[in-house]
């Protein structure tokens, strides 16, 4: 789930008129294909293999250079396309990551399906948004530790008021120390969220704690979380109504819809 190569994708996109998408005799060929049009960042050859409308597909979050630069060398320690029948998968490197784009066989040949792609690509960017919001929790409590350690409590806002430290994360001039929270908390459009959810500081007698829900239920995640100053995660799917829930809470107090997130 941590690869990004589809993200990175984007890097390939222009308009494109109608065309046929291109079919070959092997899912083999269709896969050197992909990877040589990736390598040489060959844009008509990735809207020719892929078709004109794969974009609508990938999730919106801009050039992963790294992700490609990643999968080419993968590519290169070994790759395989394994065949089920009349559906193919491209496998690279040591990990064997797959790609989510399956190669199918039809009349015509073999070829590139972003239709049958779409619930993959989905699932796991919502698996990569999850996890980066359980890390971010996380961060959130080695910071409000921080906080509490310089100003001996805990912090009750997440962005400090312009001009003062009163939150956990405030902006530094060159030479000063970090904040104990990063800008990733502020980000620059409002509601724009955190790789996909947003978050809330809530009370907690005992400390403090925080609630993390999707920004787009069943789109940018599934599960919301809960953390307080044990560190310990816990997650339930609040549903259609995820942001209204988690906006109604008032405060640290899970019941047994809430599940312990594995460590």
């Amino acid at each position: 789930m941590k690869r990004k190569l589809l993200t990175g994708m984007v890097l390939f996109m222009v308009s494109a008129s109608t065309m046929a998408q291109q079919s070959f005799s092997t899912p083999d060929q269709a896969t050197d294909a992909l990877a040589n049009a990736i390598n040489t960042q060959n844009e008509s050859a990735m809207n020719t293999l892929l078709g004109e409308h794969w974009r609508d597909f990938l999730p919106p979050e801009g050039v992963d250079p790294e992700a490609v630069d990643r999968f080419l060398r993968d590519w290169k320690v070994r790759h395989s396309t394994v065949i089920n029948g009349d559906v193919a998968h491209l496998v690279v490197g040591d990990g064997n990551w797959q790609l989510p784009i399956p190669v199918i066989k039809t009349a015509s040949g073999w070829h590139f399906d972003m239709h049958d792609a779409a619930e993959e690509i989905l699932t796991r960017e919502i698996g990569r948004n999850e996890l980066a919001a359980i890390e971010a929790l996380h961060a959130y409590v080695d910071a409000q530790r921080s906080y509490y350690a310089m100003n001996q409590k805990y912090a009750q806002k997440i962005i400090s008021s312009e001009g003062k430290k009163d939150g956990l994360y405030w902006p530094i001039s060159p030479g000063e120390a970090p904040s104990p929270l990063g800008p990733a908390f502020s980000p620059k459009e409002p509601g724009a969220g955190y790789h996909g959810y947003r978050f809330r500081i809530l009370p907690d007698e005992k400390g403090f704690a925080m609630i993390a829900w999707p920004v787009s239920y069943g789109q940018t995640g599934v599960m919301s979380f809960l953390i307080n100053q044990d560190d310990k995660v816990y997650q339930t799917n609040l549903g259609n109504e995820s942001a209204k829930k988690a906006q109604a809470l008032t405060a640290y107090s899970p019941d047994k819809t809430w599940q312990p997130v594995a460590p």
